[in-house]
């Protein structure tokens, strides 16, 4: 991207971290959001189904890909996880490059892309600067056994692929404590804006 079109901020953070709910507080500040995971969800419903039924058949019903079952294929399989990324990670990046040109377009003067695996990736590349969200690894684990199906060896395979929380938190320009309320973290979230509308963008 040219210099010319919005700062681009990017969101990430571990699991049960509360990424998501501080991707809504810059909704709600008027930032435009660009979600991976539900751009992953629409593939799923639509252009990714017969991709992924051919790399791993039984994966998809009625249509659509059974994500219970395709998370069982590739569960610690490295080969089956890295077929997945192949059909997944394309699809995201176009859908990624069609946000930010729409948003150029409409004039933004900053965006969001909430990317779950923004530094395991490399996707921070394309970033001007990037905000982790992060609590406490207790509260971590208590928020990440309240989802449905959670147990002990799917959060430990799930925390095996991610960076540590520390190691992100080191490399964030910026950190939002997500452990208090969400009028603190809705704070942090407009603080960080006021900072970013007095940088420049860093990309080439």
């Amino acid at each position: 991207m040219s210099g010319d079109g919005p700062f681009v901020l990017c969101l990430t953070g571990s699991l049960g971290m509360g990424k998501s709910t501080a991707a809504k507080f810059f909704a709600e500040e008027g930032v435009p959001v660009h979600d991976s995971d539900a751009a992953v969800h629409a593939f799923y419903e639509g252009e990714a189904v017969p991709l992924v039924e051919q790399a791993f058949p039984g994966a998809t019903s009625g249509g659509k890909v059974d994500r219970t079952r395709l998370a069982a294929m590739v569960l610690n399989d490295k080969a089956a996880l890295a077929r997945l990324e192949a059909i997944v990670h394309p699809l995201v990046t176009a859908s990624r490059e069609k946000f930010l040109a729409d948003a150029r377009a409409q004039g933004a003067k900053v965006v969001v892309l909430d990317v779950p695996l923004l530094f395991e990736t490399e996707a921070d590349r394309g970033c001007d600067a990037v905000v982790v969200v992060s609590a406490p690894a207790e509260i971590q684990r208590k928020r990440a056994f309240e989802r449905p199906g959670m147990t002990d060896d799917k959060l430990s395979a799930i925390l095996a692929k991610q960076m540590p929380d520390a190691e992100k938190r080191l490399r964030a320009d910026f950190v939002v404590d997500s452990s208090q309320s969400f009028d603190h973290a809705r704070a942090q979230v407009r603080e960080i804006l006021r900072k970013v509308a007095t940088l420049s963008p860093r990309r080439k």
